[in-house]
């Protein structure tokens, strides 16, 4: 059974790693995440310049970064330059804890061989990333351990083919928003898990409506982004499967879960 896939289980997803206390998107945040006790990590993918697939949510790097641009316009050499925990902070920008630690945007390839046997949820950001990211997931023996999920609708259309569990694309989404005007749920979906947020698109989401409306056919819901952990147990009370959270161990503790230690950060490499 696809371990993101059981119904009765109330599942804990470290969005972007343990990305409340760890740089997002990170081998070190990705591994954080594994070592607290998730149940799985969720992880955005973009595509260089040179055409290598990397872990990163936005289209830029200011946010995260010491760079400046856009990620594809930047080789892969020009990314691994990059401080990746320059601009994390936990307290407001009084202190930025991660600087000059050595983290850097690891590639795809990096970040699978880094979580082992952990069950992921990734999201193509690009449609470009979908070739590579799908011959890596076959490579890495991935396909019955994870989700791929995206709002571009075509980048999912290989990895459905190639029979890999996908979220919910956009064009589902308001398929199934005005299928709650219908009594009951569809028998059947295209999609294989439902990841979505409370607000799409500024509109908000029947996130529990939806959930009984897909557990009928068997599939699960999973919410992003949860980090209060009255919010998760209000959605887990509601049928939902899965809480995707910025800080899992509050989530964990939630779910009554124990809570194992994270393995302490890297050294500074330098000072600045």
């Amino acid at each position: 059974m696809h371990p993101l896939f059981n119904l009765s289980a109330r599942l804990v997803i470290a969005h972007r790693g343990n990305s409340a206390h760890c740089p997002e998107n990170t081998i070190v945040s990705l591994r954080s995440g594994i070592d607290l006790g998730a149940d799985g990590v969720e992880f955005d993918v973009r595509v260089s310049a040179d055409g290598t697939v990397v872990a990163f949510h936005d289209a830029t790097l200011e946010r995260t970064t010491d760079g400046t641009g856009r990620v594809a316009e930047r080789s892969l050499a020009e990314l691994r330059a990059l401080d990746a925990g320059y601009r994390f902070t936990a307290d407001g920008g009084r202190t930025h804890q991660w600087r000059d630690r050595g983290v850097g945007i690891p590639t795809l390839e990096e970040v699978l061989g880094a979580i082992g046997d952990t069950p992921f949820i990734l999201e193509l950001k690009v449609g470009e990333a979908a070739t590579e990211a799908l011959r890596l997931i076959r490579r890495f023996g991935a396909e019955q351990r994870c989700i791929v999920g995206s709002f571009i609708d075509e980048a999912l259309v290989p990895f459905r083919a190639a029979g890999i569990a996908t979220g919910a694309g956009k064009s589902d989404v308001r398929r199934l928003y005005l299928r709650t005007l219908l009594p009951g749920g569809p028998a059947t979906t295209p999609f294989r898990a439902l990841v979505i947020p409370p607000w799409y698109s500024k509109t908000p989401l029947p996130i529990l409506r939806f959930a009984s409306m897909v557990r009928n056919a068997g599939v699960p819901t999973y919410v992003w982004t949860v980090d209060a952990p009255q919010e998760a147990q209000r959605y887990w009370a509601g049928g939902v499967n899965g809480i995707l959270s910025n800080d899992p161990a509050a989530i964990l503790a939630a779910a009554g879960r124990p809570v194992r230690a994270p393995a302490p950060p890297p050294e500074r490499t330098s000072h600045g």
